[in-house]
């Protein structure tokens, strides 16, 4: 109640129900089944953290009400824009905050101030200005409304600040795009939270009634409620995820400065400016290139540096890492071919490739080749091995060394580097010899990392049976040819 009896307009950021409670009560009601262990092999980079979930309100109302640390402005660089934000802001801090503002000198784009709350609930003010939007310029403005989230937190946990209360910052006076903008500003704050997440204790977005479904339907990528949740909204993430801080990430546009431009750093003066431009950058602009058929001729020729080479390959599997994350790759994951499992004895994470669920004639092996990369690139990154399940596999599930072949060449040198061993599960003579002429002939570098494997007994040496979920045809088969004895060992229920 305020002094003179009335209700107060002002909102209290603690008595507003948070972004699991809803979830979870309608989780109760449903009483649905915890999901199957299989499924949760496959993570999101974006991973279900009830910590990070339990900081975050979503709410359609006037962002000026928010009793909280601080509430954001999002204005122009003269901080005097007419945006239904800022005038709300502005009539209940009340005249104070105008003069406040002429001391500030405007703000730059991307950039964020602060000034006291005045006659708000809030303390403080944080603005900041959001990017013009032009679809030919939009590199630099995800940038800058990625520069805006980021500077807003920033200043928050520099301030010690315990919540903040966000308004939607690109204004529709500025054309940028909602669904792109809110991609931006929710993947930004889940960066923040996952790396300085003890500095803030709640978050709120506050949504017009016309913002709120797109909110609605975005955050379950960004702040999954469940395992369940997480892995139903893995297809729908963008392409781009931006880096470890969320920030937009374009490799094309990457510009790098050196001593010396156009020469690796560890390059002879005699080598000259022509050994190696793509050191230069690769923005169109900072190359300075364009003839890309100049470039596979050179290639073809021989003539391009090792190091160009590995560059342009770094660009084209980031290209499959895209299109992999942007793809809807359900109807691969549902044939559970290939899954993490535990650890074996040297504590190297354990990839599961089962042959007889690979039905190559039937899928889309290209489609299998883009599920391969987004499950395996962020295991890749650290030490693994392979344990290839030959059990049972006919013909129709072989995949071909033309497949296999495209795949090495494609995936990054990390996978290469990383991949210690690869164990070939019950293979048969012809496999052998198979595997003896691609290894041989085709990818020499994967030869001395590949162990057959007869019986589970061999295998368990290196992997601990608790370690590693087993396929029930599998345990069957190996008891058959190899005795009893594993009979007894449960097999995994999910496979």
């Amino acid at each position: 109640m305020d002094p003179l009896g009335a209700p107060s307009q002002f909102v209290d950021v603690d008595s507003l129900p948070g972004w699991t409670d809803a979830y979870e009560a309608k989780q109760l009601d449903s009483h649905q089944n915890p999901i199957e262990k299989a499924q949760v092999d496959i993570r999101s980079p974006f991973p279900y953290r009830k910590d990070i979930n339990a900081k975050i309100i979503l709410w359609k109302g006037d962002v000026a009400l928010l009793n909280c640390t601080a509430i954001v402005n999002t204005s122009n660089e003269s901080l005097t824009d007419k945006n239904p934000v800022s005038e709300s802001i502005f009539m209940h801090a009340g005249p104070d905050l105008r003069d406040e503002l002429q001391k500030l000198k405007g703000c730059r784009t991307g950039e964020a101030k602060l000034t006291k709350g005045f006659n708000l609930a809030a303390r403080f003010i944080i603005h900041t200005v959001g990017p013009k939007y032009k679809s030919r310029y939009r590199t630099a403005a995800e940038s800058s409304l990625y520069s805006c989230y980021r500077n807003v937190l920033q200043l928050a946990k520099e301030q010690a600040m315990c919540s903040i209360g966000f308004c939607v910052i690109n204004s529709l006076k500025r054309c940028y795009p909602l669904e792109d903008a809110t991609h931006i500003a929710l993947r930004t704050v889940r960066r923040f939270l996952e790396i300085h997440g003890e500095t803030l204790e709640k978050v709120v977005f506050a949504v017009s009634e016309l913002e709120e479904a797109t909110y609605q339907k975005l955050l379950p990528l960004y702040f999954p409620r469940s395992l369940e949740e997480e892995i139903q909204s893995l297809p729908y993430l963008p392409a781009d995820i931006g880096n470890a801080e969320g920030e937009p990430v374009v490799p094309e546009r990457q510009i790098r400065i050196t001593e010396k431009p156009g020469v690796p750093d560890d390059a002879s003066d005699e080598e000259g400016l022509e050994a190696d431009l793509s050191f230069i950058g690769s923005h169109a602009f900072a190359r300075m290139e364009g003839d890309v058929d100049k470039q596979r001729r050179l290639i073809l020729q021989g003539q391009l540096s090792e190091a160009a080479l590995q560059k342009q390959h770094q660009r084209n599997y980031n290209r499959w890492l895209c299109q992999a994350r942007a793809e809807d790759l359900s109807d691969i994951a549902s044939l559970k071919a290939l899954y993490q499992t535990g650890v074996d004895n040297c504590g190297r994470t354990v990839m599961v490739v089962v042959g007889r669920n690979i039905p190559v004639t039937l899928i889309d092996m290209e489609k299998a080749l883009l599920y391969f990369i987004h499950v395996m690139d962020h295991i890749a990154v650290k030490e693994y091995v392979l344990v290839y399940f030959h059990t049972l596999t006919n013909d129709y599930n072989q995949l071909d060394s033309n497949f296999l072949k495209k795949l090495y060449d494609v995936v990054d040198t990390k996978y290469k580097r990383n991949l210690k061993a690869l164990y070939f599960v019950h293979p048969t003579f012809r496999s052998k010899v198979s595997a003896w002429f691609f290894t041989t002939f085709t990818v020499s570098g994967l030869k001395d990392k590949i162990h057959y494997v007869e019986s589970l007994q061999q295998l368990f040496t290196a992997i601990p049976p608790e370690q590693i979920d087993l396929p029930p045809f599998v345990l069957e088969y190996d008891a058959r040819e190899n005795g009893p004895y594993y009979s007894s060992y449960p097999p995994s229920p999910d496979l």
